[in-house]
């Protein structure tokens, strides 16, 4: 692949993905009792929002939603550098005993989902914890696997998958493209 980036979702194709995880949640969760949703920051509390909207619209009812910052709960935080950016966390509501679902875009090497199942266990213990991710683009190092996913892709530890939310980048897109050296 060149420097070029490759479109691998568009905005219709990410709609759909999207609307079709929000089924799999609900059938994973057996409806959406004692169900809440949780997006990582940044990204993945969008996908989440549209994932509420999803069900909302098709089962009628609201399902509490919030969002998690891990970046204090990082294993490279000593990377990140001395002052690192830090979103806010939002979990207005007792997790203990319910079906939390873990809401990101990229799913990689599974050391953010590994920190956002250490920042959870603050807050309380779920009677179940499930992972959905927009895409998954392999390359563990850690045994984490998602229960819902929109699209699988295979690229190379040279490539990175950027995923584009009309809130944050003006325009709805999953792409792959050259990482860069910084």
């Amino acid at each position: 692949m060149t420097d070029r980036q490759t479109t691998v979702l568009d905005a219709r194709a990410m709609d759909r993905a999207l609307r079709r995880m929000a089924d799999e949640i609900v059938e994973l969760n057996e409806g959406t009792d004692g169900l809440i949703i949780v997006g990582i920051q940044r990204r993945g509390v969008q996908l989440a929002a549209r994932i509420v909207g999803s069900i909302r619209d098709r089962e009628g009812v609201e399902v509490p939603s919030g969002a998690l910052d891990i970046t204090l709960y990082r294993d490279d935080l000593q990377t990140v550098g001395p002052r690192p950016v830090v979103g806010p966390t939002n979990l207005p509501w007792a997790i203990d005993g319910k079906h939390v679902v873990i809401v990101d875009d990229v799913l990689y090497t599974g050391r953010t989902i590994r920190a956002a199942l250490d920042e959870l266990a603050d807050f309380g213990r779920p009677r179940r914890i499930a992972l959905a991710v927009l895409i998954d683009r392999g390359g563990r190092e850690l045994p984490i696997q998602p229960d819902v996913v929109g699209k699988t892709v295979e690229i190379g530890r040279t490539q990175r998958v950027d995923v584009l939310v009309s809130e944050l980048d003006g325009r709805d897109a999953v792409v792959i493209a050259a990482k860069t050296s910084a």
